[in-house]
This record gives C-alpha cells, structure tokens and sequence, in this order.
C-alpha cells in the first residue's frame, strides 16, 4: 500500500504529472529540457524528479553532465498506471501544448539550454 501511495502522491502535482506526460512521448528528457519545458527553477525540477524516482515511476542516467531521466518501464506493476494516465489525459491541452513546446526544445543542445537557464560561467562553451 505504501508503494501505491508514493506513486499517486508523485502524480499528484501538475509540473510533476506534465513531467510524466512529456515522458510517455519521448523516450528520455535531460533535466535542462525538463526545465526549460517547466519554466521553473532547476532546483524545483529536481525535487520534482528525484520525488518521481523515489516513487519508482522514472529512472534517471547521468553522461557527462547531464542526467537522462525515462520512464521505469521495467516495472510491470506500474503498467496499469502509466496506462490509466495517458488514457485520462488524452486530448488535454496542456498536454498538447507541452509536446509542441518539447518539438522546440529537444532541438536545441543540452549545453545551450544550460547557457540559457543558468548563465555562460556555469555552462561555458568549449
């Protein structure tokens, strides 16, 4: 029961569920698409993301740099769920919005949405 709980709590914010939707389309974000999807504080995704992986519901890599964050597909038990959520959320604007936004932002290089997000002394070019 427990594991049930963490997993509804972790859906039960709206940048978390945008989160969540964004990764039913696309394989694996970067934390910075992420961010910059969101339009709120890297340190907010991050508390976001590492609820979602607590919870079971994402798995993150990190290369180089950056951290790739996908959907724990590996986990059956969570199928019911991830399906149960995209078939609520079908249709819904915001989803919709987001996907087009993700278009636009997966295009642009991790190290530039860094630039953006955080200045070029923290990102800089090599």
């Amino acid at each position: 029961m427990d594991d049930l709980l963490s997993i509804l709590k972790a859906l039960s914010d709206k940048n978390r569920l945008r989160t969540f939707c964004a990764l039913l389309s696309y394989e694996e974000l970067c934390a910075c698409q992420i961010t910059e999807l969101l339009q709120v504080a890297g340190a907010t995704v991050s508390r976001h993301l590492s609820l979602m992986v607590n919870a079971g519901i994402l798995k993150n890599r990190k290369h180089g740099r950056w951290v790739y964050f996908r959907l724990n597909t590996e986990d059956l038990s969570l199928d019911p769920v991830f399906k149960w959520v995209k078939r609520k959320l079908h249709g819904s604007n915001q989803v919709e919005n987001d996907l087009k936004a993700l278009k636009q932002i997966t295009i642009i290089p991790c190290e530039d949405l860094c630039r953006k997000q955080r200045g070029g002394t923290s990102c800089p070019k090599k």
